[in-house]
């Protein structure tokens, strides 16, 4: 007997267990032999991480994707795993050991990370167990971790990642360079660009003159749009802005736009760096390039390559030096020879016109004494003041708006005596680059690196989408990704951290590079290279297990993504011929994020076809952001984040997930609302009381029911009802329109089945007559019933699998490996007979409501202006109008009685005579007054929304929010205009 109330937190705990006793997601679980496959990788979440909404949303929806089409037979792989987030998971590690006064380099490289094994080992896989909350049906007997396993040698995940890089760097397409990276000065490791948040701030731009060399002028002339000459001035010197002025120590050159007549007389001198001491400033040139704009500041643009991308991009076209500035802490250089020394070395490449090699030039430390092993924020302070204070800044009037509104106001505050001019520092607001992770402001910096020719890897991952053998949904995002890989930069994949895999590279004693699987392939390499005796003896010591030094292994690591692009073919036992990867390779779909096109999707397909000739994956589904209820962004710092799993608890698992199956519409971001959640709850409690009345009903499942055989119009109905919804939902989760499925599957069981056939079949289940009837109805009721929680398992899998269990008992095994239910009848003729009397019991209700009439209120029906079709109908379920409706009298009629409220419904009029019951003046007057205001609200929102200022303004939830008011006022508004035409007519 199933109980009062469905517990959720019990039954979640519960079903979990008889789904494991089952072995219910194990790869292959259920199917026959030679079935198709549908494979889904997990995308692998941080094995830091906890399950946040975007992991629930994502999560279950693949489970949507996995429980579907295990029910419908498919040989089913549901992947899972983590990744081992190398970053992330060294700074937590590296946390807790500042908490016990110690920190990393206390420790040897592999003494640290044991301690990592160790921290995965007792506190790592959080998420798996919110995973297994969510009710997500992966095969947890196949867990992958990109790190592989520290105990088992020769770990398949590890060589899988060994194998990729070595192949790669003997086809030339991993490789060694210096070239400008993202640097966290924190962690002092190169960060991918998905690791940096590019946050507004309060700044400055600070305005300098650079002099011209050998105290040359020229005739500056500024013009206005008409050519009409606005300024003309000599000057010796060209004006710059920049908001880091530390760096304009290792500027390479000024540049401006080849157009830009004001600099046409200099192009070619050279110019002097404002800082460091006088007599060892150095000299750069000034050069054209189609990067300045001429229309901001001044037209001219300081050139660092080395701490600027755009600038780094320039100073390669043009063949400009690159000095790097900093070390890996963010401080300016401390190293190298004094700098008039390090000065002269820059000035003979200025006056040579040759360009050393990157390293050479990369050796020069341009940082002047008097800044050496100061942090950078503070050399700015220092470059600024003694800029400045050899009046070599750019000045301008106190109260110059540029300043800023605060200290235009203080300068108009100032005494008589205030000077009349200062230096010109702009207020203004710029994007500044953090570390995700570490919170430091990021530095564009030049560094050596590992380097994959992501451009040649491209092509074929193009061309499959190109081609259609990999699409995108929605389409539109297609468009991303080909933006991003038509242009795409060299993808650096390597890490300056100790948590990772460690590159596949030993250096020789002249630095000869040995790319290698194993230590011992690279100790066999040198040996053939050197054919020396301390090659050969040192490879002896290798093999009999001895520690070697002849050899250094590069100490980076992989980037993240690296391990984390070969996951849909790793995961399967490559680089082996393994069953596994032969049947499940090419994965069927993969659900992720839009922001991760780039950094995973785009790499996979580069991996996937690279390595195995074919695409990983034939659909890319990406889906939709969830926000907060007001359309906010969810995040730490705005406070407004929630955590499923507290929504578990208050709501129970399977209302979240219908909640967010049911918003899931393409291209639409979700508002999570708790009442839709709280909705959602009652829907389930709805079909719990539904399968309750069932039960005291003895409506059972019937195994040998054929729904073919029913004679009665209500259940042939409810059945033709069934096989549409089936095949609505069906083609709903197959087109990735989870939200069309899981709104279709609600309307059937709470409208169709919980609403209209219990009620209509109630009379039968409980009426002492007919026992064929009641037989009838009993099955059809069963039959449903089990259909639904088929139906419904894949978005509520908890609740059904309970129902399931008490429909079929033990013996027919868990719902999670139950059949999809067919559509196994359509009967045209019984669903337009019952959706008929649906449609006319509701209109009546309608209009008695709206008239407000008790519902214990008996009123006649009469029906005027019927046709043949509808006469028959009418007969044919009078007395169950008649019971519907409270109607004594359900009849034929020729003309309007009078005093009736008319109802046009079909082809006929319904008459409700209500003379003496209703107040037609009264009701009137009400109606009129619900009209005016909804007018009135009407017309204030269309104002509203017809202000363009509005609109363009106003945050996109407010304006669609303001939209979706409108709607309802409107139809609201046609409801009760009928209504009011309603008893006009009486």
């Amino acid at each position: 007997m199933l109980d009062k109330h469905y517990d959720a937190a019990a039954a979640e705990k519960r079903i979990a267990a008889k789904w494991d006793e089952a072995r219910a997601f194990s790869a292959g679980a259920g199917a026959s032999e030679g079935a198709d496959a549908f494979t889904i990788v997990i995308p692998p979440p941080n094995v830091t991480g906890s399950l946040h909404m975007g992991h629930a949303l994502n999560n279950t929806l693949q489970d949507i994707l996995v429980r579907y089409n295990r029910m419908r037979g498919k040989n089913v792989l549901w992947q899972p795993g983590t990744d081992h987030a190398g970053i992330a998971t060294q700074m937590v590690v590296e946390r807790q050991l500042n908490a016990d006064g110690k920190k990393r380099t206390d420790f040897s490289r592999d003494e640290f990370i044991k301690k990592v094994w160790e921290w995965k080992a007792e506190s790592g896989n959080t998420i798996y167990g919110q995973l297994k909350r969510l009710g997500a049906s992966l095969d947890w007997s196949r867990d992958r971790f990109t790190m592989g396993e520290p105990t088992q040698e020769n770990d398949q995940m590890q060589r899988a990642v060994m194998e990729v890089f070595v192949r790669l760097f003997e086809e030339g397409l991993i490789y060694r360079d210096k070239k400008l990276v993202n640097w966290d000065p924190k962690f002092e490791t190169a960060i991918s660009d998905l690791e940096v948040e590019n946050v507004e701030v309060d700044g400055h731009m600070w305005h300098f003159k650079y002099p011209l060399a050998g105290g040359a002028t020229y005739e500056y002339v500024e013009k206005d749009e008409d050519g009409n000459v606005v300024l003309r001035e000599t000057r010796d010197y060209i004006s710059i802005a920049t908001t880091r002025p530390e760096t304009m120590l290792g500027d390479g050159a000024v540049a401006v736009h080849p157009t830009d007549e004001r600099y046409a007389p200099i192009i070619g001198k050279l110019c002097e760096i404002p800082v460091g001491p006088k007599e060892h400033r150095r000299l750069i040139p000034i050069i054209t390039d189609e990067y300045p704009d001429p229309d901001f500041g001044s037209g001219a643009v300081k050139i660092t390559g080395a701490h600027d991308f755009n600038d780094y991009d320039v100073a390669k076209r043009n063949g400009i030096p690159l000095y790097r500035l900093m070390d890996t802490k963010g401080a300016m250089r401390a190293d190298g020879a004094p700098y008039a020394d390090e000065s002269a070395k820059a000035k003979q490449i200025v006056e040579s016109g040759v360009l050393p090699d990157a390293n050479t030039v990369d050796a020069i430390n341009m940082v002047p004494e008097e800044y050496r092993g100061l942090d950078r924020f503070k050399a700015r302070e220092r470059v600024v003041a003694d800029i400045t204070a050899e009046g070599l800044a750019i000045m301008v009037a106190a109260d110059d708006p540029r300043l800023g509104a605060t200290k235009a106001k203080a300068a108009s505050d100032e005494e008589p005596d205030a000077p009349a001019s200062v230096p010109l520092v702009e207020a203004k607001k710029i994007m500044q680059p953090f570390g995700d992770r570490s919170k430091v402001v990021i530095e564009p910096m030049l560094t050596d690196q590992w380097f994959a020719d992501a451009e040649t890897l491209a092509k074929p991952a193009i061309k499959a989408v190109e081609q259609g053998r990999t699409k995108f949904v929605p389409s539109n995002w297609d468009k991303t990704y080909f933006e991003w890989m038509r242009n795409i930069q060299p993808w650096c994949i390597s890490r300056q951290l100790w948590w990772g895999h460690q590159i596949p590279v030993w250096y020789g004693p002249d630095d000869t590079i040995f790319c290698a699987r194993t230590q011992l392939e690279a100790y066999e390499k040198a040996a053939l290279h050197y054919s020396t005796p301390k090659a050969v003896d040192a490879l002896d010591a290798v093999k009999a297990g001895s520690t070697s030094r002849f050899l250094t292994r590069d100490p980076d690591v992989l980037d993240t993504w690296f391990s984390s692009a070969l996951w849909p073919f790793s995961t399967l036992g490559w680089p082996d011929e393994t069953p596994e990867l032969d049947q499940y390779y090419p994965t069927s779909v993969l659900s992720t994020a839009f922001d991760i096109i780039f950094f995973w999707v785009a790499r996979m397909m580069m991996m996937g076809l690279h390595f195995t000739g074919k695409e990983p994956f034939h659909t890319v589904y990406i889906h939709a952001l969830v926000r907060a209820a007001d359309g906010q962004k969810m995040s730490k710092s705005k406070g407004n984040g929630v955590d499923p799993m507290d929504l578990f608890d208050e709501f129970g698992v399977d209302a979240v997930r219908f909640t967010l199956a049911a918003m899931a519409v393409q291209g639409r971001d979700l508002k999570l609302d708790s009442g839709r959640i709280a909705g959602y709850r009652n829907f389930a409690t709805k079909l719990w009381n539904a399968a309750r009345f069932a039960e005291m009903n003895e409506a059972k499942f019937d195994p040998s029911f054929d729904p073919a055989t029913a004679n009665d119009p209500i259940n042939r109905w409810i059945l033709s009802s069934l096989s549409t919804a089936v095949d609505s939902v069906s083609q709903g989760i197959e087109s990735y329109r989870f939200n069309d499925a899981a709104n279709d599957v609600y309307r059937f069981v709470w409208n169709q089945f919980c609403d209209w056939y219990l009620e209509l079949a109630k009379p039968v289940l409980q009426g002492d007559g007919n026992d064929a009837a009641k037989a009838e109805a009993r099955a059809t009721t069963g039959y449903v019933l089990s259909a639904i929680t088929r139906l419904l398992h894949p978005f509520m899998p908890y609740i059904t699998e309970e129902l399931h269990q008490h429909l079929h008992g033990e013996s027919a095994g868990v719902a999670a490996l139950a059949s999809w239910p067919s559509a196994d009848l359509q009967d045209q003729s019984a669903s337009s007979d019952i959706e008929w009397l649906i449609g006319l019991v509701s209109a009546v209700r309608s209009a008695r409501s709206e008239m407000r009439i008790a519902p214990c209120q008996e009123i006649d029906l009469f029906v005027v202006g019927a046709t043949p079709e509808t006469a028959a109908r009418l007969a044919a379920q009078r007395d169950i109008i008649q019971r519907m409706i409270r109607a004594p009298k359900a009849a034929i009629a020729e003309s309007v009685p009078s005093g009736a409220v008319q109802i046009v419904y079909g082809d006929a009029m319904l008459c409700l005579p209500v003379e003496g019951i209703v107040d037609f003046a009264a009701e009137t007057k009400r109606l009129d007054d619900e009209l005016s205001k909804n007018a009135k609200e009407i017309e204030r929102l269309e104002k509203k929304l017809g202000n363009a200022k509005f609109v363009a303004n106003a945050p996109d939830e407010v304006v669609q929010e303001n939209r979706e008011k409108l709607s309802g006022y409107r139809a609201q508004g046609a409801k009760l205009a009928e209504a009011r035409a309603r008893m006009a007519a009486v």
